[in-house]
């Protein structure tokens, strides 16, 4: 049932999507539901053009008829709509399950508005029992390890962080980078947490995405709910 609700939730975002909009176009199973939906309106006469998240994104989209951009040709969207791995009361979001997480944050950035589509259990009070995904280059990887090890403690967070595919054969992102899977089990304060991964030289980006987005849609047995930020 969870990709019948991830589909009810990617089809409610694509009736938010307006003629003529620009938009980001997220990566994930989730986001490709949207795709997918989006691609329907277009082949129905809907116009709009999309930055995609990722280079997977990109093949769908294109496959599916959507006339696709740049942000170096269109550096202002309109909207993004784009999964996540959990999100809070405050729509805080942990990102990045799926790799993609510089080029969503880059693109969600630089958009007017972001929606996040999600099944019910992405719903959580607490973030952190998802793993958060953290984007680093690979010079220097065993120094930036150390640091974020030190970020955590001074933190008061602790836990096992994994380097995503393994040491002889790391994930590489769409960026040329490699993810750190810290899995903290709760991180009660992400605005510190993301200040402090940020300072990190070696830190690429992390996925704690925070301010971004303005509503969700969230979708389970009882159907579609929309969800926006505690004031």
């Amino acid at each position: 049932m969870s990709d019948d609700w991830k589909r009810l939730a990617a089809e409610r975002a694509v009736q938010d999507v307006q003629d003529g909009m620009k938009l980001g176009i997220g990566t994930g199973s989730t986001a490709e539901h949207f795709v997918r939906a989006l691609g329907e309106r277009v082949r129905a006469g809907l116009k709009v053009i999309g930055v995609p998240t990722s280079e997977r994104t990109h093949e769908l989209a294109k496959a599916e008829g959507i006339t696709l951009t740049t942000l170096e040709d269109e550096p202002e969207l309109d909207l993004t709509i784009d999964g996540a791995d959990e999100i809070d009361p405050n729509l805080v979001l942990v990102k990045g399950g799926g790799g993609a997480l510089l080029r969503e944050k880059i693109v969600a950035a630089a958009s007017g508005r972001m929606i996040v589509i999600a099944d019910g259990s992405k719903l959580v009070d607490v973030l952190g029992a998802f793993p958060l995904p953290i984007e680093v280059n690979s010079f220097g990887l065993g120094a930036t390890w150390k640091a974020i090890e030190t970020c955590l403690a001074e933190n008061d967070l602790s836990g096992e962080l994994v380097l995503r595919g393994g040491k002889e054969h790391p994930f590489v992102t769409d960026g040329g980078h490699y993810i750190i899977d810290a899995h903290l089990g709760k991180i009660p304060h992400p605005a510190c947490l993301a200040d402090d991964l940020a300072a990190i030289p070696g830190v690429v980006e992390h996925g704690l995405f925070i301010g971004l987005a303005s509503k969700a849609y969230v979708a389970g047995p009882d159907g579609v709910k929309t969800v926006e930020a505690k004031s």
